[in-house]
This record gives structure tokens, C-alpha cells and sequence, in this order.
């Protein structure tokens, strides 16, 4: 995703599968991913602290909902100012900036005295989650070739789901080393308040490793640093044919005017139909679910009758799953495409998520929580994890990677901006809304299979295949 900044509007200078090996392009495309690494660890840290600071606080399901799902508030901030802070200082600035802003989340998250403070430095957390989910696949789309455009990008997704699984076996092992994610661990703090703090370790890996990468050829050439374009592009490109890239570049940015909302406007009123599309992309992919699993599934696996220790290590298990079959979906990505990836996985998750509303819908209810029999709760703990697999083999990476391909040049800023905004909002609402329905989770898990239903239509109907297509290649065409 991209703000609103011509971040990602120029085409990749690879267009020509003959140009470059791709070796310079897959380096940076590995450290710019490394932030979708701590989006991935920043959203899922909440998982082991959840009970904890529910009752550490005193606080009501509304405002634990609250608290977890704030940093998606601060997401959307930075996801809609990234890409113009972008244009002004830089790409590689902005990686820095956002590791800074991990870096204090994880202090003052664990340090928090009060839930408001947590709520704040969780804001401050996102957003810097928000400026690395512009940033990394704008930057990888910037840099990659056509031919491996669609595996490069989906390293955004490999880090993220690499985030989560760090995170949740981190707060496995605290809480384990603790007797418990609510006892003292070390310096008479809580092994909760530890696995906020831990977030400065990756932070400060990602930052420093910022420093080792180029800035975008495409920033430089903008700001009349030819030379080092120049370099840039030679240790990309070799020196085959570089001031027929250079020039390329300099006439897509003669030709661009500064973006706005207006572009999404077609000249006989509305809104274009891609943008649409995008930006049904992004809510269908939060709709099905997925983060009510990485936010919250110790509380739901202890609400299915799982003790702590056993609820921890299902979600580490999920979340090996979910790296395993991300995979996969690199794998495939760019030899079957992305529009039946989509489809097979709406499917899968149709299937599993409606097992899931089934068994939960059915359960007993004692004391709030569902009771299951021995075989009941072990369809529901094979449906959750297949249900994993459905999203990480489709909806997680590919939604990434055609959001960063799939708009035209012209209008491409202001679309990622508002699929972004979209995204996060749609995020937060599930987020939000789930700790009211932890009584009710039959009918949490319905809403959610239609949707999966739903998005499995909507692509069928709507989204188009851009397999092997050139970032130029996105036209008017697709427009309507």
C-alpha cells in the first residue's frame, strides 16, 4: 500500500525480464520487508497481554477492545502520511523514522501505568506500522523485476507473518519463564510488560540495518541527484542501458502532476471502478477475521477450555502455519497468478470459518464459555488452523502485492492511500468489535463466513489478473 504521495507511481525500472539479474532487487527487497517484520510483531504482541491488562487495569471488554485495536488508529495516520513525507526526505528516511517510532512504543507500552498511557504509546506504535505498510511494498514495486515483481512483493507478507510468529513465541516463553503472563519476571516487572519491551530488539535491527540500503533511484532522480541515481541503478542494473532508464524515469516525472483525491474522480463524475475495487480488497481481507486470531486467540482458546500454556503454544503452532503456507504463496504467486489464489483461498476460508460458526453456535454455554466434547474441540482447533492456511496461501500476500501493482500510474498515490485507509479502518472494527462477542462467537464466526463467501464473488466478478503485467501495463482500461 502507498499514501498519498507519488511513492509507487512510476513504473519498476525493470520492465524487460531480460534486464538485470534481479540479485541487487531481491537484497533490498529483503531489508525494506524487514518493517513488514515488525508490523507483524507490534500487531500480534497484544495476543500474550490481553487478560493481563484486562485485569491488571480493571478495565471492561469495551475498553480492552479499545486498547488493542488503538494502534490501528495511529496505522491509518501513518499509512495516509507516509508516502508525501516520503517525497520529501527520502524513502530510507521514513524506514528510520518508523523504527524510532517502534522502538518508543516498546518502551512506553511497557512501561505504562495506566491503560491510557498504553493506549498512547500503542497509537505512537502504529503508527509506525502504518508508515512501514506504505513503504516497504511501494519501495519493493519501485525496485523490482516484472518477472519476480509478484514473489518480491509478497516478502512484505513473509516478514509480517515472520513478525507474528517471533512475537507469539516470545510471549510464550515469558510467560512460561514467569509462571504466567500476568506474574513478575525480571526488574519487578510483569512478564506481560516484557513482551512490549521486547519490541526494541527488532526495532533497533531495523533501523540500523536502513542504513545499509539505497534510497529509490526514482526519489533521487526527482530531486536532481543523477549521480547517484546513477550509482543506484548500476548496482541494480549493471551498465546496460542506464540513461535509457534514467530518462525514463525523468519523463514519467515530467509528466505527473502532484496527487490528489480529485484523481480518483472520473471526468463524468464518480469514482473510478479499480479504486473500488482496492479498496474492497483491503476490507474483505480484515472481514474474514484473520487478526481476531492473532489478536485474541489465547483468550479464545482458553474460552474453548485450553489452559494458558496450552492456549500460547496452539497460537505459536497457527502462526508456524501461517510463515509455512505465506511461503507457498510466494511459490505460486507468479506461476498461477493472483486472481485464483484469491479464489481457492475464499473458499477454504468460507469452509473452515463456517465449521468454526457451526461448532462454537452449537456449544454449551457455562459461565459464559463454550463446552465442548473431545471431538468438537479438536474440529474446531483443525478448522482455525486450515482456516490460516486458506488466508496465508491467498488473501495475506496477494492482497499486498496488488494493491502495490494494480492501479495506474496516474491516480496509483491517492488509490493506495484510500485502500490503506480503508484497511486499517476495516481492521479496527473487527478488532474492536470482538470482545463483545467472546459469548456470542457462533455468530461472530458467521459474519465472518459470509464474508469469506462474499469476497470469493467479489473477485470472480471485479478484480483482474495482473500476473507478468508491467506497472505501466495497469491502464484506463481497467478504470470503469
Amino acid at each position: 500500500m502507498s499514501g498519498q504521495g507519488p511513492i509507487s507511481d512510476t513504473p519498476s525500472i525493470f520492465d524487460d525480464d531480460d534486464v538485470g539479474s534481479g540479485r541487487g532487487a531481491v537484497r533490498i527487497a529483503s531489508v525494506a520487508a524487514l518493517g513488514g517484520l515488525l508490523f507483524g510483531y507490534d500487531s500480534a504482541v497484544i495476543n500474550g497481554a490481553v487478560d493481563p491488562i484486562q485485569k491488571h487495569f480493571g478495565i471492561n471488554n469495551a475498553s480492552l477492545g479499545f486498547a488493542v485495536a488503538s494502534a490501528l488508529l495511529g496505522a491509518a495516520v501513518g499509512a495516509m502520511t507516509a508516502g508525501r513525507l516520503a517525497d520529501k526526505i527520502g524513502r530510507i528516511a521514513v524506514m528510520k523514522i518508523a523504527a524510532v517510532l517502534f522502538f518508543i512504543s516498546a518502551i512506553g507500552t511497557g512501561l505504562a501505568g495506566s491503560v491510557w498511557l498504553i493506549v498512547l504509546f500503542r497509537i505512537i506504535g502504529g503508527i509506525g506500522v502504518g508508515v512501514a505498510s506504505v513503504i516497504a511494498p511501494a519501495y519493493i514495486a519501485e525496485t523490482s523485476p516484472a518477472r519476480i515483481r509478484g514473489r518480491l512483493g509478497s516478502l512484505q507478507q513473509l516478514a509480517i507473518v515472520s513478525g507474528i510468529f517471533i512475537s507469539l513465541a516470545i510471549d510464550y516463553l515469558l510467560a512460561h519463564l514467569a509462571g504466567g503472563a500476568d506474574k513478575d519476571l525480571w526488574l519487578g516487572l510483569e512478564a506481560w510488560r516484557w513482551m512490549f519491551l521486547m519490541m526494541a530488539i527488532p526495532a533497533i535491527i531495523y533501523g540500523a540495518l536502513a542504513f545499509t540500503i539505497p534510497e529509490s533511484p526514482r526519489y533521487l532522480v526527482a530531486n536532481h541527484r543523477i549521480p547517484e541515481a546513477r550509482k543506484v541503478l548500476t548496482m541494480l542494473l549493471g551498465e546496460k542501458n542506464l540513461d535509457i532508464t534514467i530518462d525514463r524515469i525523468q519523463s514519467t516525472l515530467a509528466g505527473e502532476k502532484k496527487p490528489s483525491w480529485s484523481d480518483l474522480r472520473r471526468p463524468g463524475g464518480g469514482i473510478y471502478g479499480i479504486v473500488w475495487v482496492g479498496l474492497g480488497l483491503s476490507i474483505f481481507q480484515q472481514f474474514v477475521g484473520i487478526n481476531v486470531i492473532f489478536y485474541y486467540s489465547n483468550v479464545l482458546w482458553q474460552a474453548a477450555g485450553y489452559d494458558e500454556s496450552q492456549a500460547f503454544t496452539i497460537t505459536v503452532i497457527t502462526s508456524v502455519i501461517n510463515i509455512a503456507t505465506t511461503l507457498i504463496a510466494i511459490a505460486l504467486i507468479d506461476k498461477i497468478g493472483r486472481k485464483p489464489l484469491l479464489l481457492i483461498g475464499s473458499a477454504g476460508m468460507a469452509v473452515t470459518l463456517a465449521t468454526m460458526a457451526i461448532i462454537f453456535g452449537t456449544a454449551e454455554q457455562v459461565n459464559g464459555a463454550p463446552q465442548f466434547s473431545d471431538t468438537a474441540g479438536w474440529i474446531a482447533l483443525i478448522a482455525a488452523n486450515l482456516f490460516v492456511v486458506s488466508f496465508g496461501m491467498s488473501w495475506g500476500p496477494v492482497v499486498w502485492v496488488l494493491l502495490g501493482e494494480m492501479f495506474p500510474n496516474r491516480i496509483r498515490a491517492a488509490a493506495l492511500g484510500l485502500a490503506a485507509a480503508g484497511q486499517w479502518a476495516a481492521n479496527w472494527l473487527i478488532t474492536v468489535s470482538f470482545p463483545g462477542l467472546r459469548n456470542v462467537l457462533g455468530l461472530a464466526y458467521g459474519f465472518y463466513a459470509l464474508c469469506a463467501v462474499l469476497s470469493f464473488v467479489f473477485v470472480w466478478k471485479l478484480v483482474h489478473e495482473t500476473k507478468g503485467l508491467a506497472l505501466e501495463d495497469m491502464t484506463a482500461d481497467q478504470m470503469a
